[in-house]
C-alpha cells in the first residue's frame, strides 16, 4: 500500500513509525509543535480525537498538498485519564493501579488534507487486563526506563510489559499507538483517491 501523495506523520513516536514501517508506507516526520493538553470533562473518545487533531493542524498548514496523519493515544482507568509518567514513582503507581484490573486504551486518528479540504478524525477502544505484579516486579519495569514515555506507564510490545498483560479485547496496533485496521478502513473510505494498493 502507498499514498498518491507525500505522507506526514506529525509524530516523535517510534511506536507509529514502526508501524507505518511494517506497512511499508513512504512517509516523513514532523513533530507537531501543538501541546498534549487533556481537556476535563469530556469523553475518552473525544479527548483522543481532539488531541490528534490538534497535532496534526499546524502541521497540516504547513505542507497543504500532503496528507497528514496524527494520533494520540490515552489509557482510562476508572474513568480517569492516565498520560505519561512524570517521573519513576508516578510510573510506579500507575502501574501499581493496572496491576489485576482492566482498563481501556483509546486512539484518536487525525488526517487532514488541505489540498482537497479533507479533515477526518477517528478513534479505535481496546481493553487491556493486567495480570498480578507484585511491587518488586514493578520497580524492575520502571528501573528498565521504558514505562516513562508511554500513556499508562507501559508498551505491550516492550521486552518486560507482555509478562504482565493477561488479556486483550480488541486491536493490539491500537495500544501500541496507532490502529492499523482502523487507519485503513478510513484511508479507504475518505481518501481512496489516493491510495495505491
Amino acid at each position: 500500500m502507498q499514498i498518491s501523495t507525500k505522507l506526514i506523520l506529525a509524530s516523535q513516536s517510534p511506536r507509529r513509525r514502526d508501524l507505518l514501517d511494517q506497512l511499508e508506507l513512504t512517509f516523513t516526520v514532523r513533530v507537531s509543535p501543538a501541546e498534549e493538553v487533556i481537556p476535563e470533562g469530556e469523553p475518552p473518545d473525544v479527548v483522543a480525537q481532539r488531541i490528534a487533531t490538534q497535532k496534526a493542524v499546524p502541521v497540516a498548514a504547513q505542507h497543504p498538498t500532503a496528507l497528514t496523519l496524527a494520533a494520540d493515544t490515552i489509557v482510562v482507568h476508572d474513568d480517569d485519564i492516565l498520560g505519561k509518567p512524570t517521573s519513576k514513582r508516578h510510573a510506579f503507581e500507575m502501574l501499581k493501579r493496572l496491576r489485576n484490573t482492566t482498563h481501556d486504551v483509546y486512539t484518536g486518528v487525525s488526517l487532514i488534507h488541505p489540498a482537497s479540504d479533507r479533515e477526518v478524525t477517528c478513534y479505535e477502544r481496546t481493553r487491556v487486563t493486567f495480570g498480578a505484579m507484585d511491587s518488586a516486579e514493578i520497580d524492575a519495569y520502571v528501573a528498565s526506563g521504558s514505562p516513562m514515555d508511554k500513556a499508562g506507564g507501559y508498551g505491550i510490545q516492550d521486552r518486560m510489559g507482555p509478562l504482565y498483560i493477561e488479556r486483550i479485547e480488541g486491536d493490539y496496533y491500537n495500544v501500541m499507538g496507532l490502529p492499523l485496521r482502523r487507519l485503513y478502513t478510513t484511508l479507504k473510505s475518505d481518501f481512496s483517491d489516493l491510495l495505491l494498493l
